[in-house]
């Protein structure tokens, strides 16, 4: 099971990080303002946390995206490293929850 949630969480990255395609269709626009937002794909990410995937994947796997040549055609994306700066402030920044660092 553990394996599907490193999965989930590389294919949440991807389809983040690619964004909209500019002839996207009524329903795909449609899903994209429902299930496409910042919070809702880290929410995601943060339940396969929870269920196996270590903090070090998630973060290879953002290396992985800004400098694996498999990945070059998504970096040529417009404003698809901004998308990924923004996934990886949020995941390295430290938490804090009830007045400590965690």
């Amino acid at each position: 099971m553990r394996e599907w949630h490193v999965e989930h969480m590389q294919k949440m990255i991807v389809k983040y990080v690619k964004g909209l395609s500019a002839d996207a269709s009524g329903w795909e626009k449609r899903n994209h303002k429902k299930y496409g937002s910042l919070a809702y794909m880290c929410r995601q990410i943060e339940y396969d946390i929870k269920h196996g995937v270590a903090q070090e994947q998630v973060l290879s796997m953002f290396h992985k995206v800004r400098n694996d040549l498999s990945f070059s055609e998504l970096r040529k994306t417009t404003g698809s490293m901004e998308r990924l700066g923004e996934v990886e402030d949020h995941f390295r920044k430290p938490k804090i929850v009830a007045g400590r660092l965690y």
